[in-house]
């Protein structure tokens, strides 16, 4: 049982942003890399550590990738959740979406609660 996915979708909504975010990342890295051979350089050149950092505007390195690696993982676990929400939709079995997903079923059975959470949520804010 296979359906087109529309614009609706909020499966389809989540991995969209998933693209989004993971362009945006990218980019970020790309400058965080280039930043990172700056350091290098600096540390070629005899720089100690405390005068390279205290030298490197902000966001550091570090924080730059910290960040991408929250963006990365928000985005994905709103994917996570919504396709198995789909899924489930579609009539997949519990054990059958764990497997596919490399989980175990509580897990699935996890995602599929915090779903119907934000579907509550909406629904009460919604009034």
């Amino acid at each position: 049982m296979t359906e087109a996915p529309t614009a609706a979708d909020a499966a389809t909504k989540a991995l969209e942003e998933l693209v989004a975010a993971i362009d945006d990342c990218v980019l970020r890295l790309q400058h965080s890399r280039a930043r990172a051979q700056e350091l290098l350089a600096s540390r070629a050149a005899g720089v100690s550590w405390l005068e390279s950092v205290t030298a490197e505007s902000r966001p550091l390195v570090v924080e730059s990738v910290s960040a991408v690696l929250a963006t990365l993982a928000r985005a994905g676990s709103t994917f996570r959740r919504e396709q198995a929400y789909a899924l489930r939709g579609e009539r997949v079995s519990i054990n059958r979406i764990a497997a596919l997903f490399g989980v175990t079923r509580q897990r699935i059975s996890a995602l599929l609660r915090e779903r119907a959470a934000v579907d509550t949520a909406v629904d009460e804010a919604a009034g």
